[in-house]
This record gives structure tokens, sequence and C-alpha cells, in this order.
């Protein structure tokens, strides 16, 4: 049908070729998996500073965010993303530390003999912690939170790590296992998601949905 004079014709929207919409999907695939590894490798070198790691993977996880963008040119993929991104950040953080205090550290049954927080308000507490023989710990064992928090004169276990690299945690709550399981079920979960939305993404170009420039120059 030949358009109206003075109208001009749009041009048509050329297809995305398979092969293309395949190689930016396992881009995004790949950028999960160096996100989850890299912030992981971080924090083992970090030891002490999570701070560290926890900046440099809350960025790569935006990075991935704005990538499935890109790639699906539609946002509930990546709210969906979300959730695992936390298991990824959480697993990749935590693993090395407690994975540091499971190897090297030392168990013992302590005390508690003094609560920073007590006859406060606040819920950031630095117990003050007696060992069995006697002598008072010079590291405290920090709880923030004001739910299940441990008493004055309650009798823990607690793992110490003799080189003083890793803060003290509960025995009971070092568990490297748990989180490495939770980091590498959020990896899938980003590259269930990632495949999704390279399919998806796909599929709307196919249909008439234009790349965005910045899609058309960055892959």
């Amino acid at each position: 049908m030949t358009a109206p004079a003075g109208w001009a014709e749009e041009p048509p929207i050329e297809a995305v070729p398979p092969w293309k919409s395949v190689r930016r999907t396992v881009a995004v695939v790949f950028f999960g998996w160096a996100t989850a590894a890299g912030t992981a490798g971080l924090a083992y070198l970090t030891l002490g500073s999570e701070w560290i790691p926890i900046t440099v993977g809350v960025v790569l996880c935006l990075a991935f965010a704005v990538a499935l963008i890109l790639l699906h040119q539609a946002l509930w993929l990546t709210v969906l993303s979300s959730v695992p991104a936390l298991f990824v950040l959480v697993g990749a953080v935590q693993y090395a530390p407690e994975a540091a205090l499971e190897l090297r550290g030392v168990r013992e049954r302590v005390v508690i003999v003094a609560d920073s927080a007590a006859g406060t308000s606040s819920d950031n507490h630095r117990f003050t912690l007696r060992a069995a023989d006697g002598d008072e710990l010079e590291e405290k064992l920090v709880y923030d939170g004001g739910a299940w928090a441990p008493k004055v004169g309650d009798h823990l276990d607690v793992m110490r790590d003799p080189e003083g690299a890793v803060p003290m945690e509960q025995a009971d709550e070092v568990d490297a296992a748990g989180r490495l399981e939770g980091l590498i079920a959020g990896t899938v979960g980003w590259t269930l998601i990632a495949v999704l939305a390279g399919w998806r993404g796909h599929v709307r170009r196919r249909r008439g949905r234009g790349e965005s420039l910045l899609l058309r120059f960055a892959w």
C-alpha cells in the first residue's frame, strides 16, 4: 500500500539475527558468573574489610541489572533478578570469612559479662566475653539487631580467628557450606533469568520492537 502524498514511509525494522541474540545472552550469563566469582574472590583477598566486596558486589549487581534491561528491553525480569542477586551478594561476601573460621578458627565456650547496648535503645550490641579460664577476651562479639539478641549471663560457643583477620562469630551461625549453596543458587537463578531475557528480547524484536541505540552500538 502506497503512503499518502507528503508522508514519508517508515523504513522496515530489520530483525535481529538469532546468532546475535545468542551471543548477547551468553555475554550476560558470563557477566553474571564473573560477578559472583569476582565478588567471592575479592572477599577472600580482603578478609576483615567486608565493605570492599559489598561495595564492588552492589555495583556489579546493578550492572547486571542494566544488562538484563538492554537484553530484554523490559523491566519485569530485571525486578525478578533482584532475588537471586541478594543470594549472590550475601553468599559471595560471607562465604570467605566463614570458610576461614571453619578452617582455622578456635572454638571457645564463653559467658557474656557486659553489653554495650545495655540501658540504651540501641540494637548495636558489643558483648564483652569471659572465657572458661576466667580471662576476659579482648575482642568483642558484635550483634546488630534486637530480636533474639543474647543477654548478659548467657553462655555461648564462639569461633575466633587466631590471626584476627575475621571477626568473631557465634559457632552455630558459622555455615560456609550454606553460604556457598546460596551463592550457587543465586548464580543459577541469574543464568535462567538471563536465558529467558535473551529469548524474550529476541521475540520482542522480531515482532517489531526496535533496538535501543545503546544496545545497537554496545553489542
